[in-house]
């Protein structure tokens, strides 16, 4: 009896491994314009688009020595997080927990960018659907200059960043505008870019079809 348990147990195994193989064979003729353009598009921070190595997303991003991604396991992630020494709490006096926000829809917050996304001294601002920046405090400014980096003091920076060809002098004219210092958000990391979001919708509409 144990036996025949088991062997049916292998059999529909192998029943749904087929079923989805079929289901993305089915699908991809219809997705094939988007494979074509999507790494034309995509920004990857310091990193390369490159064909996925598995089904689950249409792109992953490959990083350049030195940089690497929040999660290493979600190679859709950019890569934006520096392989160097950085201290996020540099020059900062020591203050009280601040109260968590109360928890939103699983649904609606998985969409908002803002949910993903670190800024370390700065603020998420989302003002359109699947787009976000990180607007600096005071003291701040954005890594590499770049919006969508997490905003750092001077002082967080490294030597070793040097090597990566982050100055140590992370500050320019044209960075956003500083918002008041009770401003903060935390969150994980990830690029604001509508683009990646459809990417990712269209991504998973083959494992939502083998549900239905």
């Amino acid at each position: 009896m144990a036996r025949l348990r088991n062997t049916l147990c292998l059999v529909a195994a192998l029943l749904l491994i087929n079923q989805k193989t079929a289901t993305s064979d089915f699908l991809s003729p219809l997705f094939a314009p988007v494979y074509d353009n999507i790494c034309k598009e995509v920004e990857c921070g310091k990193g390369k688009c490159k064909a996925p190595s598995n089904t689950t997303f249409m792109y992953e991003c490959e990083c350049e020595d030195g940089w690497k991604q929040f999660d290493q396991h979600l190679k859709f992630l950019p890569c934006i997080t520096p392989n160097c020494t950085f201290d996020l709490t540099c020059g900062e006096a020591a203050s009280p927990a601040q109260p968590k926000p109360p928890p939103k829809d699983n649904i609606t917050s998985f969409f908002d960018p803002c949910q993903w996304m670190d800024c370390g001294g700065g603020l998420c601002n989302s003002s359109m659907p699947f787009q976000y920046s990180c607007n600096c405090r005071e003291g701040y400014s954005n890594l590499m200059n770049i919006t969508t980096f997490p905003c750092l003091k001077q002082c967080a920076l490294g030597m070793d960043c040097l090597n990566l060809g982050i100055p140590l002098s992370n500050s320019s004219s044209s960075s956003p505008p500083a918002l008041p210092d009770s401003s903060k958000n935390q969150g994980l990391n990830l690029r604001g870019s509508s683009l990646w979001w459809i990417t990712l919708c269209v991504s998973l509409a083959p494992w939502r079809i083998l549900f239905i």
